[in-house]
């Protein structure tokens, strides 16, 4: 299973997310990453406040790097999960197919 976070610059809320999924599956079943839906911050750490909460709870976030989603990613990844609603639509305007939009949801409605 590939599981991709979403969130607006893949500085803050989804690289939290995907540190925090990372380590609660198995690795070599479960691959977790995370991307932004804007450009803002490709190739910038996470946020140093986003390092510091992972990091109060054992979880080491310093070896993602920012990145911006594409349509690629629906091929890649079964499961993409966006951070909040506007996200998701953004997401869903990169779709393009009903296949790709199914693999789209909310994080919290999960």
């Amino acid at each position: 299973m590939k599981i991709l976070m979403v969130c607006l610059g893949n500085i803050c809320r989804s690289p939290l997310a995907e540190g925090i999924l990372k380590s609660k599956v198995n690795s070599e079943k479960v691959f977790v990453d995370s991307a932004g839906t804007g450009a803002y911050h490709i190739g910038h750490l996470p946020d140093e406040r986003s390092i510091e909460v992972a990091k109060k709870y054992g979880i080491d976030i310093t070896d993602q790097k920012a990145r911006q989603i594409s349509s690629d990613d629906f091929d890649v990844f079964d499961i993409i999960y966006a951070m909040d609603e506007s996200n998701f639509n953004n997401i869903l305007a990169l779709s393009r197919s009903e296949k790709d939009k199914k693999k789209v949801k909310m994080i919290l409605n999960e």
